[in-house]
């Protein structure tokens, strides 16, 4: 289940949403909105393969014969905006060694916050809880979260998995900047990667009661040669009762990390 320190915080901003977010999602293709504003509350998830490879890739076996199809990669329509990430030559070298040790050293393996932007697209649900200061962004994975600070803005006091994220509207479009980013997470199990110069822009805007149209152009000059895009819709979920619930993988982990820390008889 969801943790109790992210139910207190979601419990202090939900006391400044409009009634009208706890409401049954409209059936029309209207827009719903808190006062002026897109009332994007709610549990959201991406349908695409980014997680395994921003870009377009072919179905591929498993790193274990065991598994069979269980392990297999799923082919994908790529999200990148041209098919085309543009790395310098010695990042575009640590890329495919990040590719060739993925079984190993992709984050996401050993249950480390997923970062931004793969937090947005990993194949679990997140909620949004939106009120007029604070934008709360839950991740199911690894009981990640953020906060979009939509007025103070202020850069990051230390570098972390999730960066920082001030917020602003622009007409319907919620506008997130992200920096103070630790440059560790990878953005997909293919080795895509980004340092701690990384700059984020994220545009949310909604096309219907229940689709976001998400984009982020992603700007590193130690490691790419000019900014790119990627972009893809987020689908509101439907179920009866649905919750965000937790899914807690240090457990999974740890004798991957430690499991040679074991004393030996």
């Amino acid at each position: 289940m969801i943790g109790i320190a992210l139910v207190a915080v979601i419990g202090v901003l939900s006391l400044a949403v409009s009634p009208t977010a706890g409401q049954a999602p409209a059936s029309g293709g209207a827009v719903q909105r808190i006062a002026f504003r897109p009332n994007m509350t709610g549990l959201w998830q991406a349908l695409n393969e980014g997680n395994w490879d921003l870009q377009d890739h072919s179905a591929a076996p498993g790193p274990f014969y065991q598994l069979g199809a269980a392990g297999a990669t799923p082919p994908g329509q790529g999200i990148v905006e041209g098919n085309e990430i543009p790395y310098l030559p010695a990042a575009m070298a640590k890329k495919r060694e990040n590719q060739l040790n993925r079984m190993t050293m992709d984050p996401e393996i050993k249950c480390y916050m997923p970062g931004i932007p793969r937090a947005m697209y990993m194949p679990h649900p997140f909620q949004i809880v939106q009120s007029d200061k604070y934008i709360l962004m839950a991740y199911a994975f690894a009981s990640s979260n953020r906060i979009i600070h939509m007025d103070n803005h202020q850069e990051a006091p230390v570098d972390s998995w999730m960066g920082w994220s001030n917020g602003k509207w622009e007409g319907d479009a919620l506008v997130i900047e992200v920096k103070g980013l630790n440059g560790q997470a990878w953005f997909d199990r293919a080795g895509n990667y980004g340092s701690e110069n990384l700059r984020i822009v994220e545009r949310l805007t909604p096309s219907g009661p229940n689709h976001l149209n998400y984009e982020a152009t992603i700007e590193d000059k130690t490691v790419y040669s000019k900014p790119w895009k990627i972009s893809f819709p987020l689908y509101r979920r439907l179920e009866r009762n649905v919750q965000l619930l937790d899914f807690k993988c240090v457990e999974f982990s740890e004798e991957m990390l430690y499991g040679h820390l074991r004393k030996r008889p």
